[in-house]
């Protein structure tokens, strides 16, 4: 018999399929079981679309109509009890009649937060809850990070030589990756909201900060450059991507670029974050060089660390890769590079 974990295992896989097209919406799957059997799934597949809820109940009404109000829907995620995008999945699954809903996680955003499983329960409808509930909390990492911290869910991402080295001490570029962990990189920025760095990367490598060796949608570009010093004709003000930079000298609105001002003499990432918050960008990677990485380590902000290791390359002498401890949550050898991913367990 196929046990309630299962089949909520399954509605991760589908949520899953979500990510970097849904956000700051939560990634969400859901089923529709009869007597032990799928009659029909869904998933939560761009923001502003239907919810997994709406979608599995449609897949079933297709093939098994007579069957929807006798079955067990299972979703990932409390459904949601407002109008927003869309009308509340509570009141659907009400209509359509449907008798139990199992549940991974209640949802943390303050306009659901158990009031979804309380319109349901008020209606008659068994609900069970907590099932795989810390797997499911780890899918949507980013979700609740942007419920319950109030920013963006921070990973910070590096490349460093065998012996410790990001770049030459002459800040000309030397490329340390492989040609599959820069691939990688690149799945990582369309799974993400933002992408930031700082002005001396900007300067240095004059970097596109784009998913060209990827497909998907670009995340925003975020540069801190505190005087405005940055030429413009670097890569990040092309217009083709929007573009934030965080200075101390005005705000400012133009076709795809925002500055804005902030106070560089108070807590500059902070300030940073809560604009973030507010603009509802849940996730930002970090790409900087070795101070802006450094600056979010020292003060603790970020939730996951994601670096690679040359496995031959070496400069002997060079800026120094930034120092963290973490829990070690993966490992994986690429063709010139080891991959380690560290988890904040401050």
């Amino acid at each position: 018999m196929v046990t309630d974990s299962e089949f909520i295992n399954r509605c991760f896989t589908l949520a899953g399929l979500g990510l970097g097209k849904v956000a700051p919406n939560p990634l969400v799957g859901a089923l529709l079981v009869y007597e032990g059997k799928i009659i029909g799934e869904g998933y939560h597949q761009n923001f502003g679309e239907p919810h997994a809820e709406v979608n599995a109940i449609k897949n079933a009404e297709m093939n098994f109509p007579e069957l929807v109000s006798s079955a067990t829907l299972y979703v990932n995620l409390e459904p949601c009890s407002h109008f927003g995008k869309t009308p509340p999945c509570a009141d659907l699954i009400i209509q359509k009649k449907i008798k139990k809903v199992v549940i991974s996680n209640l949802d943390p955003n303050p306009l659901v937060m158990g009031k979804g499983i309380q319109k349901l329960r008020n209606a008659g409808i068994e609900v069970v809850t907590d099932v795989l509930k810390e797997k499911g909390k780890n899918l949507n990492k980013r979700f609740f990070c942007f419920h319950e911290k109030h920013r963006p869910y921070i990973i910070l991402k590096w490349a460093q030589t065998s012996d410790g080295f990001m770049a030459p001490l002459s800040g000309d570029r030397f490329q340390i990756s492989g040609d599959d962990s820069l691939e990688l990189t690149h799945k990582w920025r369309a799974e993400e909201q933002s992408i930031l760095i700082g002005n001396k990367t900007a300067l240095s490598d004059n970097p596109i900060l784009n998913i060209r060796l990827w497909t998907g949608k670009n995340p925003i570009r975020i540069v801190i450059d505190s005087k405005l010093s940055l030429p413009e004709n670097l890569h990040l003000f092309e217009k083709n991507i929007p573009t934030i930079v965080f200075n101390s000298k005005k705000n400012e609105e133009m076709e795809n670029l925002s500055l804005i001002k902030l106070n560089f003499n108070e807590q500059v990432l902070n300030q940073i974050l809560d604009h973030l918050y507010v603009k509802g960008i849940s996730s930002v990677i970090v790409e900087g060089g070795a101070f802006t990485l450094t600056e979010f380590i020292k003060s603790n902000l970020w939730d996951e660390a994601r670096i690679f290791s040359s496995l031959n390359k070496k400069l002997l002498n060079g800026k120094v890769a930034p120092q963290l401890s973490g829990k070690n949550v993966f490992e994986k050898n690429f063709s010139q590079d080891k991959l380690v991913i560290l988890q904040n367990n401050i």
